[in-house]
Parts: C-alpha cells; structure tokens; sequence
C-alpha cells in the first residue's frame, strides 16, 4: 500500500478511536445538548424552507387540481374561443391516455341584488363584475371536483337553468374586499335571485350555491349551464373558451401535449401543461418563497456552524494539555484534528437523524392532512428525500469544517507548552 494512503489511513483510524472515547466520556447532557441544536438547525433547513415552499405550492395544486387540470387549452391570442373545438374534443375522446374532458364557455358579466327594493333611479345598485363561465355540470366535476369547493348551497345539476354558482369574492358574506368598479353583494346568499347581465341580455337566477377555492377562476366566477350561456351570447356553435383535460393515471403530461401538437391544433388553441398554465405571478412568488426559504436556511446553518466551533474550540482549549500528551507519546497532529471532526460529525448525524424522524414521521403527515388554512392557499410542507438529504450533507460539510478548524488551531500549537499550559 502507498505509504502515503497508509498513513492516511491510520490516522483516521486513530482519529475515529480518539473521538469515539471522548464522546463516551462526556457529559450525557452536553452531548443531548449539542445534538439538539443540531435537529433544531436541521429542521431549520428543511421546514421553514418547506413550510415558505408549501405556500405557493399550494396554489400551484390549486390552479391544477381545481382549474387548468393536466393540459389546458385556451382561445389564441386573436380570437375569441378555440376554433374547432367539436372535433378537438372527440380527438382527446378518443385518446386511451385522456381521463376527462371538460369544454366551458366564458364571458364577462355582472350580478345585481337589491334591485327589487330600488326605489329611485339615482339609487345606487349592489352590483359586482365577474368572468361568467358555462359548464357541463358532470364533466367539469370529472376533470376538477368543483362540487368539493361549494362552500353552502349544492352544486349545479342537469337542470338548473334558472340556477347559478357564485365566487366567495362576488359576496359580501363571505369577503369584505371591495373592487374597482364593484363591491360584493351586500345583501345575497345561497336561495337569493340576483339579475345576471352578459352583453346586453339580463335574466333573473337564483344563488344555487357558493365556491371557494382559493384561485381567482373560481372565487371570481359566476357558474352556469353552458347551454344557457350560449344562449344569452348568441353563440349556436359549440367552440369553447378553454379546455381542461384530465389524463389518465401513468400518462405523461408533456407526451399528451405532444399528441394533440401532432394534430396540428396549435392552429386552433394554445395548448399547455398545468406547469406552463400557470399564471405569471404564482411563478415568480414561488421562486421568491424559495429565495427566501434558502435565506433563512443560510441564517441557521451560520448559527449551528458558529455554535460547533465554540463547542469544539472550548472542548480543545480545555484539554490543552491533554493534546500536548498524546503528540508527546507520537499521536500525529493529523489524528487529533481528525477525532474533533468525527466528533462534530456525531452530533451532525445524530441532529440529522432525529430531525429526519421527525420530518417524515410527524411534521409531514400532519401537514399532508391538515393542510394550514392561509386565505390563498392550503399551505402543505414540501420536503422531498433527495431535498432534505441534500440539505444533510450541507450541515454535514458546514459542521466538519467547524469541526476542524479550532482543532487545528489548538494543535498547532507547542507541544511543550501545551503540557505546561502555557
């Protein structure tokens, strides 16, 4: 063997003896203590991050789950609906990798209340602005579960004509939040008959049931049948505003996409993935929750590294001339310094350990089923293995060098002088 690598060697053996002596002789205590700061530094990284991350995506779930589903197909940039659509719709229908389908209708509109009381014509209306959307009741539950958002009220079914489903912002009961423009209806619940105007057709509904789910597409929506809404807006073809498409369990996004692109009806629509269909500021919040999730990681991770080298220093400097002994018996300096890095690194994996425990046996399921409540999103905790052991070896590493570093200090040192505490 190289004499170099022998060398190498034997000292990491004689490190590893050292450190494992001087941990069993220590403080039990000191030893919980230090191992504790080091869980509290490790879930520092991986929950605060996760918890910052779980924000925005619970969101980016949301606008999925509950809206854009797996592809989404919206109009062109220059047309008003997606051209085409009958046969779009039976392509995807033939596809053994598509779930469901769901085709909706939109349009802007307006909700009026209170319009019965009104007394004098400068009387001014509760009225609020909303994107109207035409569904099939059926095939949109398929692809997003919309029922599981009505808050109060019941969900739309076949023959609700005369019915609607109201966003929780288009209502003062369930948000105090004035528009430009509008505020929420101040005096209209579940069971209510509010006048529904697109363009220039008004007809009374009544309030069938109220949706929350937490993206704007919903909270800010008055649903209808579809039927009824082409009516009002004149349209006797059946060409969509979007699609939401729902594949099949084991298909792959972009290979659906890349199926319908095939057929050429990109011409007709633009066509995305629920990762491209999200909008622009979900994006950037998403990246700004995960800078700043790094930050405070970085703040912590300087913490922990400061605090094992106090530890390490104070622990040396205390035993300095029991060094002074063991290089005056022929213990190389490089053997020394070594059985300090195995010792921070016990406290590191002993940290890491239990946080991990308590990452993926405790903190995570309970996140997973009981997502926080934030008014935008349900807040989950994202911490994927290979992110939480990447975030491992980061304290792992940090905690060597903090390791190593007073050691080497202490042992540079005179030998002499260090059995004499000089």
């Amino acid at each position: 063997m190289n004499k170099f690598f022998y060398k190498i060697l034997v000292s990491l053996n004689m490190g590893f003896f050292l450190a494992l002596r001087d941990i069993r002789r220590s403080n039990i205590w000191t030893t919980v203590l230090i191992s504790f700061v080091m869980t509290l530094t490790f879930l520092n990284l991986v929950v605060v991050r996760g918890v910052l991350v779980g924000l925005t995506q619970g969101s980016v779930d949301a606008n999925k789950f509950r809206y854009s589903s797996n592809i989404f197909l919206t109009e062109l940039r220059d047309k008003d609906y997606i051209e085409d659509s009958t046969q779009i719709v039976k392509y995807l229908e033939s596809l053994p990798q598509v779930d469901s389908i769901s085709a909706r209708y939109l349009s802007s509109g307006k909700i009026e209340s209170g319009y019965k009381t009104k007394i004098g014509p400068n009387d001014i209306p509760n009225f609020a602005v909303g994107q109207v959307a035409g569904i099939d009741p059926d095939k949109e539950n398929a692809v997003t579960g919309l029922s599981q958002y009505v808050i109060n009220g019941q969900y739309l079914n076949d023959t609700d004509d005369d019915k609607v489903l109201v966003g929780s912002s288009l209502l003062f009961k369930y948000t105090a939040v004035e528009q430009a423009g509008s505020s929420p209806l101040k005096d209209a619940d579940v069971g209510d008959k509010i006048r529904l105007t697109v363009g220039n057709k008004t007809i009374e509904v009544t309030i069938k049931g109220v949706l929350k789910g937490k993206i704007s597409s919903i909270d800010n929506r008055i649903i209808m049948m579809d039927r009824q809404l082409r009516q009002m807006i004149g349209r006797s073809d059946l060409n969509a505003s979007e699609i939401s498409i729902k594949i099949a369990p084991g298909s792959d996004e972009d290979y659906v996409k890349s199926l319908i692109l095939n057929q050429g009806f990109d011409r007709f629509a633009v066509i995305q993935t629920s990762t491209e269909a999200l909008p622009k500021f979900v994006k950037d919040i998403a990246t700004t929750f995960s800078l700043l999730g790094d930050l405070i990681g970085s703040i912590g991770l300087a913490v922990a590294t400061i605090t094992i080298f106090i530890v390490i220093f104070v622990n040396a400097i205390t035993r300095r001339k029991y060094i002074g002994i063991l290089k005056g018996i022929g213990i190389n300096a490089t053997a020394i310094e070594i059985s300090y890095v195995f010792q921070a690194l016990f406290y590191a994996i002993t940290g890491i350990g239990v946080g991990m425990l308590i990452v993926f046996l405790l903190i995570k399921p309970y996140f997973d089923a009981n997502p926080i409540n934030f008014p935008f999103s349900d807040g989950i905790l994202v911490a994927s293995m290979k992110d939480v052991l990447q975030r491992a070896a980061l304290l792992m590493a940090s905690t060597a060098i903090a390791g190593y570093l007073p050691a080497r200090i202490i042992v540079k040192q005179n030998t002499l002088d260090a059995i004499l505490g000089r």
